[in-house]
């Protein structure tokens, strides 16, 4: 039979936002899930809000409110179970304080400005995706773009059928892209859930492991950590996207350009994700 495989290089990547290419540590959206819970009773950890962190911001909420000790704790407080009207509510009360809190952690994560550069020195198209809704991001890229960094493609959950970690975003970057295959993508991110995407999509996955939602620390926390802790949360962030499924797992974007010299080198063999 034919020989199918891809045998070019790889064409685009498609980067997540939040803890990739802005907010080190993934501090936005974290801050406001417990301060929506926290205003309703029912106070949560910062693990329990990050959990399922890459998700639509809707469906994160419900995910939480689902956590058997959150969901048993709303059922003392408030004497009934979680229902759609209370995710209803708490989403109502999420969307302000997030539109607020994208602004003030939208610094670009270093090294990017110069990621992005290299990659395109590269002829790879700069897609992206996210968790949060368009409204969020057409507050958030222009902040981006003013320090730097224009990705080519934004996909929100609002653009398809369902988000993460289904592949439908990454399928509405590489139609805007005029990508195909789907091989020749490589999703990068900083959650469990952008590993499942990409994975759903048949894409080459990359974690980030340092600057996002696994550790989930700003710079300045993560400096200021005693080495030996340091390197244990380091490695079990590491530990959980290679969990996932990631091909690979860096610390951060700027780690990215030998990966995309390895994958170009394994789809030259003829190797797929």
């Amino acid at each position: 039979m034919r020989d199918y495989s891809y045998r070019g290089c790889l064409q685009g990547v498609v980067l997540d936002w939040s803890g990739t290419t802005v907010d080190y540590g993934c501090i936005a959206p974290a801050q406001v899930f417990v301060e929506v819970f926290s205003a309703r009773g029912v106070p949560v950890t910062l693990d329990e809000a990050r959990s399922p962190m890459g998700m639509t911001k809707r469906d994160h909420i419900r995910a939480v409110l689902h956590l058997p000790r959150v969901a048993e704790v709303w059922q003392t407080v408030h004497g009934q179970a979680p229902d759609e009207a209370v995710l209803d509510a708490l989403y109502a009360d999420f969307v302000p304080r997030q539109m607020q809190t994208i602004i003030q952690y939208s610094d670009l994560i270093p090294g990017v400005v110069e990621t992005i550069a290299a990659l395109r020195v590269r002829d790879l198209k700069i897609g992206s995706c996210t968790g949060y809704s368009r409204a969020m991001m057409d507050a958030l890229a222009p902040i981006a773009a003013r320090a730097g960094y224009v990705a080519d493609c934004i996909i929100t959950p609002d653009d398809v059928p369902y988000g993460r970690p289904t592949p439908f975003m990454i399928y509405a970057n590489a139609l805007r892209l005029g990508i195909y295959p789907l091989q020749a993508i490589v999703k990068v991110g900083d959650t469990v859930v952008d590993i499942e995407e990409g994975r759903n999509a048949g894409c080459w996955t990359v974690g980030l492991a340092l600057t996002g939602n696994e550790i989930g620390l700003s710079q300045a926390e993560w400096a200021a950590l005693p080495p030996r802790e340091a390197r244990a949360r380091l490695e079990a962030a590491r530990h959980r996207l290679h969990e996932a499924g990631a091909h690979y797992v860096i610390d951060s974007l700027s780690d990215v350009l030998p990966v995309i010299d390895a994958i170009n080198a394994r789809l030259s063999d003829g190797e797929r994700p």
